[in-house]
């Protein structure tokens, strides 16, 4: 009897625990559903709704003429709330929609799209991506002409989710100049420079959080809509920029070099038409853009015999020096307190005039007159490097520029007697190839420095935000005595001196070459720094242009033989295609003979009809090539036919052809030719050498 006692009171209490705890689980239901159920109504609704940025459309970047460098591309993600559409246009269209889904995409039958919408339509799934890939703007036209597609998204559930992606048109053309902006806003270039214009104002609109955490848009009347970015409106000249970089790179293939840099600037106004850097890949197998050399940190470096031109200037402004006074360098060594400095011809120059040593690059010529000159009182060099701007950043328009080094003699731990004779000569400082360049377009554009500028204006349709001028950053950095000898040292280098392998007879190039050893863990090696800087026209001048190549490989590793090519195949092209530089270009053939008489208006086309003429005029004539297509030169009287590769698998060069030629050399390319003027063929919008390009046009202009 008690142990059925005992088992009863068990159960009874055990049944008390259940009901107890069965009390209390009702209990705390009833309690969060009923006192506590706003709070927790209102928390489920911020985790699953939220107002979430909507990213503004970033704006383009053009070059001078209007050509678009990187623009935003609209792309399209392709949702679906399979719920929205009404049952009878579910039923008609699904079967259609899958088959094209499965068409479109290729990644999976027309069944399992079919059963992927039912699925979800029947577990009431308010949203699932129907593929991953994106699709552009023409693809999202066609798709929204499919069934249930067609009803758009408040009738067939439709959502093509926009997602936009950086385009750059021509490819790696000016690819580090333009350059780049990442998710943590770091980048390079123009991309990073302006990004404050180029990226807009984000705008914000409610979205839902669903399964599989992805967040759906729901159309809420307070979203914010994003305010677009501004465009930028640049001073590049794509066409120049094509033939720098395709020059530069033909010497870096040529000589193995480590890297080099191009920039073109015109000289009144500052404006960069181009600006190239190239550097050797990691694999040691070609080149690309990786750093701008031109303008920043690592570009700075020791620039040798173009800082001669500051050396100059100051030696003809203290007004102790003339042009027709000597200096004897001797066997080319000369010793300054412990170190020895060196010319680069074996057995020296001799006795020089002041001219000379510029003209031949003589650093014992040149350091001996600074230092005979400013030796006992260096910070009066000095003073003329702050007179042209030299020893401080030029403000320049994209991030990252460099801060030039010159050594401060009150610095007695880092200033020596020989640094004064060095720093004449480029060594013991370091500039970056824009510095440089700013002083050579100064002596060029008569003596006022003028801050280079690579952006123009910024603009939102037809309303511009903001525009840049030129900027004088000093009205004169000398006398316009000076400044017209430094002119005319520079027209001498290249008719006589270093860089007389690149005299024109078309135009006057002015110039320097600079060759510096490179200084590796303390020690100058056999490595060089080669550089010409300079401008062309030299009568007139329109373009300054400065050259950097470094570590070249090969004999003849100085400025003007690496270098000062590469210069002098940007200024043809770029004197061949400009206009301005060639309306005054006599229009006559250039076949005269002195005198009255002139040989026929002979410059190029086919090589038996020109000969034809020439036999029937009794006209000397001489051509040893075999190709069809010739051009034509005047030596000694005689004509002379040179060959006109027009077969090559590249753009022809159509100059001094008649309009029936051209039509016919330029169409046999595939090329579609708009022309303007009459005569022969002045200039073509698509330099010779160029790669064809497909289904393009090219412009031809005769006169």
């Amino acid at each position: 009897m008690n142990i059925k006692k005992s088992i009863l009171l068990r159960v009874r209490l055990a049944f008390l625990a259940v009901v107890l705890f069965a009390g209390a689980i009702l209990y705390r239901i009833a309690h969060v559903q009923f006192v506590d159920g706003d709070k927790w109504r209102q928390k489920a609704e911020d985790i699953n709704l939220q107002y979430r940025k909507v990213s503004a459309t970033r704006g383009n970047i053009y070059s001078d003429d209007g050509s678009l460098l990187a623009t935003s591309l609209p792309f399209y993600r392709v949702a679906l709330d399979p719920g929205i559409a009404d049952e009878d246009d579910y039923r008609a269209g699904i079967d259609s929609l899958s088959r094209k889904l499965s068409a479109f995409y290729k990644d999976k039958s027309a069944n399992a799209y079919k059963r992927m919408i039912n699925d979800a339509r029947l577990e009431g799934r308010r949203y699932i991506v129907l593929n991953r890939r994106q699709i552009g703007y023409q693809e999202k036209q066609l798709m929204s002409t499919w069934p249930i597609f067609r009803d758009g998204r408040m009738g067939g559930g439709v959502i093509f989710e926009k997602v936009e992606k950086r385009y750059n048109p021509f490819k790696n053309l000016a690819g580090r100049t333009i350059g780049f902006l990442n998710e943590d806003h770091y980048g390079a270039g123009l991309e990073y420079s302006f990004n404050g214009y180029l990226e807009g104002k984000n705008g914000e609109a409610l979205f839902q959080k669903i399964a599989g955490g992805t967040w759906k848009p729901v159309h809420d009347a307070e979203d914010i809509r994003p305010e677009d970015g501004f465009d930028v409106v640049t001073t590049i000249d794509i066409n120049i920029q094509d033939v720098a970089e395709s020059a530069l790179l033909r010497q870096l293939l040529n000589k193995d070099a480590q890297y080099g840099c191009v920039v073109v600037m015109e000289v009144k106004t500052g404006h960069i038409k181009a600006i190239a850097n190239l550097e050797k890949k990691n694999s040691g197998y070609g080149y690309g853009e990786y750093y701008n050399y031109a303008i920043g940190e690592q570009g700075l470096t020791e620039p040798g015999s173009t800082f001669k031109l500051l050396s100059m200037l100051a030696l003809l402004e203290e007004g102790k020096v003339n042009l027709s006074d000597t200096v004897d360098t001797g066997d080319g060594n000369y010793k300054f307190y412990n170190q020895t400095m060196r010319d680069a011809k074996y057995g020296g120059y001799g006795k020089l005039t002041v001219r000379q040593a510029f003209e031949k690059s003589s650093n014992v010529g040149i350091s001996r007159l600074v230092d005979e000159q400013f030796g006992v009182d260096p910070a009066k060099f000095l003073s003329y490097v702050q007179q042209v701007g030299l020893d401080k950043p030029l403000g320049f328009q994209l991030k990252g520029e460099g801060v030039p080094y010159f050594k401060d003699p009150k610095n007695k731990k880092n200033w020596y007697g020989t640094t004064l004779p060095w720093m004449s000569i480029g060594y013991e400082l370091k500039l970056t190839p824009l510095h440089t360049l700013a002083l050579y377009n100064a002596v060029a554009n008569g003596g006022r420095v003028v801050k280079p500028m690579i952006v123009e204006r910024i603009q939102r349709g037809n309303s511009i935000e903001e525009e840049y001028e030129t900027e004088v950053i000093r009205r004169s950095i000398a006398s316009d005595e000076t400044i017209g000898q430094l002119q005319e040292l520079l027209e001498g280098v290249v008719a006589r001196g270093t860089a007389r392998n690149i005299s024109d007879s078309d135009y006057k190039i002015a110039g320097k070459t600079g060759t510096a050893q490179k200084l590796v863990n303390g020690r100058y090696t056999r490595k060089y720094y080669t550089s010409f800087a300079g401008y062309f026209p030299a009568d007139d001048p329109k373009y300054s242009m400065i050259i950097v190549i470094d570590s070249p490989k090969g004999f003849n590793a100085y400025g003007g033989d690496v270098s000062a090519p590469v210069f002098k195949e940007i200024a043809d092209k770029i004197f061949a295609q400009d206009l301005e530089l060639n309306k005054e270009k006599e229009t006559a053939s250039p076949n005269k003979r002195k005198g009255d008489e002139v040989f026929p208006y002979i410059q190029a086309g086919k090589v038996d009809e020109l000969q034809m003429i020439c036999n029937r005029f009794g006209l000397s004539n001489h051509y040893n090539g075999d190709e069809q297509w010739v051009q034509s030169s005047l030596v000694n009287h005689s004509i002379s036919w040179k060959s006109n590769k027009v077969e090559a698998p590249v753009v022809p060069d159509v100059s001094g052809m008649t309009l029936r030629d051209a039509l016919y050399v330029l169409e046999n390319k595939g090329l579609k030719v708009n022309y303007s003027g009459s005569g022969r063929v002045k200039s073509q919008s698509i330099h010779a050498g160029s790669n064809v390009p497909k289904g393009g046009s090219i412009r031809i202009v005769l006169g």
